[in-house]
C-alpha cells in the first residue's frame, strides 16, 4: 500500500524534532517503544515516516508545517505484552516466568533474583530429597523475607512414587508455598488436587478466591483439558473422607478449574513431545475458550507459552498468539545463578540450534521415555541410547554377552556392574525400598536400576562440574539455547559470566516490545527496515 492511498485521520505538527523518513532515521526511532509514535505522510511524494512528540491537530487545520497524520501508536511497555490479570493476580511487574529446571538447576538464588525483578521463578525441586528441598525453601524465604514478592517451586508427577509426591505437597503446605508448577502429569493425582484445593474460600457474593496457585505445564491438549476442568469429584470426596480437605474446600473446588495458569510447552529441553509451539498453542487456546464456556467460570484461564523462546522475536511471536505470559528454561540454565556447573554453562554457551538430541530419560527409562539434551561436547546422548538398546535386547545383567558387558564397564560405567548395583541398592534402600524388592524378584528391573544409575549420575556430574566425567555430562537443552547464542553473539551477553537471569529476561522482553512495535508500524505501511526486527542486547539489570 502506498502512502498516498491512505486516508489521514488528522494532522501532526513537529516540535524541534523533525519526522523520520529515511531508512536510518526510521530504524533509530523504532526502539523508542516508551514514546508515542505518529505515522505521518510526507506532503510531497507520499512517503510514510514517523513523528515523535509534536502536536496532533484536527484534519481541517491548515499550515505548511503540519503533516497528514495516518495513525498514532501509544507507548508500548514490555510490562504490557501479556495478560494484565496475570500481573494483577500474582503481583508482578512483568509477564515472565523462569521454569523449574530439575535438581536445583533453577536454584534458590535464581528464584530470589526473579522475584526481586517483578517476575516469577520456580525452584527446580525435581529429583531432590525432601531435606534438600526444605533447605532450599528456607534459603528463598530468608532471601525474600516478608517482602510479599511472588515465587514458586516445582511438583513433578511421580506415578511410581506417589508417597514422595504427597510428601512434597505436605512440605509445600506446611511452609506456605503459594505457587507450584505441576509438570510431567498425564493424569490428575490426589496430591496435586489437595494442593490446589487447600485454602479455597468464598466471599459474601460467592466469589471463590485461592490460597494456592497451581501452574500446569502441558504439551498435549488432552492433558491441558484435565487441568481446565474442576478437580475430579471422586478425588475430592476421598480427600474429604481422609480429613485432608474440608467439605467447603471440596465444594468450592468443584466450581473452579484445577489450574488457572496453564503453560503450553512446545519443543524444549528435558521431557518434551517436540511439538511446534505455533501449532500447539492455538489449539490449547481454543480449548480454553471451550472449557470456560462449558463450565461458566467467572475468571478466565490464563494460557502461557514455553518452549523455543530464546530470542525476542520468538517471545514477541508467543505474545502475538495470545500468551498471557512466557516461560523460559534452557536459556536460564546458562545464567550465573543456575545450579549447573561453570563447565556446563560454558558448554551451553557454545551450542547451536542443531546441537541437541533425544536420549533415554532416567525417571521413565523402562517406558522408553526420552529427554532432549545437549549433544555438543558430550557423549551422553549416544551412550545413553546404547544402554537402552542393550536393555531392550536382554532380560538381565547376567544375559548380556561378556564382550558387551566388558565394554559397558570399561567405556561407559567405568566400574564393575557389581559395584554399581551395590551403590544403587544403597540409594534405593533409603529413597524407595519397594524398588529393591521388585529388583530382587525381577532381573530385568534390576538391570534397569543399574542402567538408570548412569543416567542419574551424568546429570549430577554436570551439576557438580566433575571434570573427569565431562564427556558424560547430561545437560537438558532445547534448540532455544542455540538461537539465544546466535542472538547475543558479539554483545555483552555472549560471555557466560555476564548472563544473569534478570538480564536475560529483561532483554528478551525489551526486544520483544521492539519487534512488536516494528511489526505494528510495518502493518500500517511504514517502510520498516529488516534490521529493525533485531534487538541488540544491552545491560538492563
Amino acid at each position: 500500500m502506498q502512502g498516498q492511498d491512505l486516508m489521514p485521520i488528522g494532522k501532526w505538527r513537529p516540535d524541534s524534532t523533525p519526522p523520520a523518513f529515511s531508512t536510518h532515521e526510521i530504524f533509530s526511532t523504532i526502539p523508542r517503544v516508551r514514546q508515542p509514535l505518529h505515522v505521518v505522510r510526507e506532503s510531497s511524494g507520499g512517503r510514510l515516516g514517523l513523528g515523535q512528540s509534536g502536536e496532533v491537530l484536527p484534519l481541517q487545520q491548515s499550515g505548511n508545517s503540519a503533516y497528514p497524520l495516518m495513525a498514532t501508536f501509544p507507548a508500548l511497555y514490555p510490562e504490557w505484552l501479556g495478560d494484565r490479570s496475570f500481573l494483577e493476580v500474582h503481583h508482578l511487574r512483568f509477564p515472565y516466568v523462569a521454569g523449574a529446571m530439575f535438581r536445583g538447576i533453577a536454584s534458590s538464588s535464581m528464584v530470589i533474583e526473579m522475584a526481586r525483578a517483578g517476575m516469577i521463578g520456580f525452584f527446580g525441586a525435581g529429583g531432590m530429597a525432601l531435606n534438600e528441598l526444605e533447605k532450599a525453601l528456607e534459603e528463598i524465604e530468608g532471601g525474600l523475607g516478608n517482602s510479599g514478592l511472588s515465587w514458586g517451586s516445582n511438583l513433578l508427577h511421580s506415578p511410581s512414587d506417589s508417597e514422595m509426591e504427597d510428601a512434597t505437597v505436605d512440605l509445600y503446605l506446611r511452609r506456605g508455598v503459594k505457587r507450584v508448577s505441576a509438570a510431567a502429569y498425564m493424569s490428575i493425582s490426589r496430591s496435586v488436587v489437595r494442593y490446589a484445593a487447600t485454602g479455597l474460600r468464598s466471599d459474601s457474593s460467592g466469589h471463590v478466591s485461592r490460597h494456592n496457585y497451581l501452574f500446569a505445564k502441558v504439551s498435549r491438549p488432552e492433558v491441558a483439558r484435565l487441568f481446565m476442568c474442576p478437580a475430579p469429584k471422586e478425588i475430592l470426596e476421598s480427600l474429604v473422607s481422609q480429613g485432608r480437605l474440608t467439605k467447603l474446600e471440596a465444594t468450592l473446588a468443584s466450581r473452579v478449574p484445577l489450574a488457572e495458569d496453564i503453560t503450553v510447552e512446545g519443543d524444549s529441553g528435558g521431557h518434551t513431545d517436540n511439538q511446534t509451539l505455533t501449532s500447539l498453542f492455538p489449539t490449547v487456546l481454543s480449548l480454553r475458550d471451550e472449557m470456560v464456556d462449558r463450565y461458566g467460570y467467572a475468571r478466565p484461564i490464563r494460557i502461557g507459552a514455553a518452549g523455543g523462546l530464546g530470542t525476542p522475536s520468538a517471545v514477541a511471536a508467543a505474545f502475538a498468539m495470545g500468551a498471557a505470559y512466557v516461560l523460559t528454561g534452557s536459556v536460564n540454565q546458562g545464567a550465573v545463578e543456575s545450579g549447573l556447573s561453570a563447565e556446563g554453562r560454558e558448554m551451553l554457551a557454545m551450542a547451536d540450534v542443531s546441537d541437541v538430541a533425544m536420549a533415554p530419560a532416567a525417571d521413565m527409562f523402562e517406558l522408553g521415555a526420552k529427554v532432549q539434551v545437549l549433544k555438543r561436547g558430550t557423549m551422553f546422548s549416544n551412550r545413553a541410547s546404547q544402554i537402552y538398546q542393550i536393555y531392550s535386547a536382554y532380560s538381565s545383567l547376567e544375559s548380556i554377552p561378556s564382550p558387551i558387558r566388558a565394554k559397558l564397564e570399561k567405556d561407559i560405567f567405568c566400574a564393575p556392574m557389581e559395584e554399581i548395583w551395590t551403590e544403587t541398592r544403597r540409594f534405593f534402600s533409603h529413597r524407595a525400598p519397594k524398588e529393591i524388592e521388585k529388583a530382587e524378584k525381577d532381573p530385568k528391573h534390576r538391570m534397569a536400576l543399574v542402567f538408570r544409575w548412569y543416567l542419574g549420575k551424568t546429570a549430577q556430574w554436570a551439576i557438580d562440574g566433575d571434570s573427569a566425567n565431562r564427556i558424560n555430562y547430561q545437560i537438558c537443552c532445547g534448540p532455544a539455547m542455540g538461537s539465544f547464542n546466535a542472538w547475543v553473539a558479539g554483545s555483552f551477553l555472549e560471555r557466560p559470566e555476564n548472563r544473569t537471569v534478570v538480564n536475560i529476561a529483561r532483554n528478551l522482553l525489551e526486544g520483544a516490545a521492539v519487534v512488536t512495535r516494528a511489526q505494528q508500524l510495518r502493518s500500517y505501511g511504514v517502510p520498516v527496515p529488516s534490521q529493525a526486527f533485531f534487538f541488540r542486547p544491552r545491560n538492563l539489570s
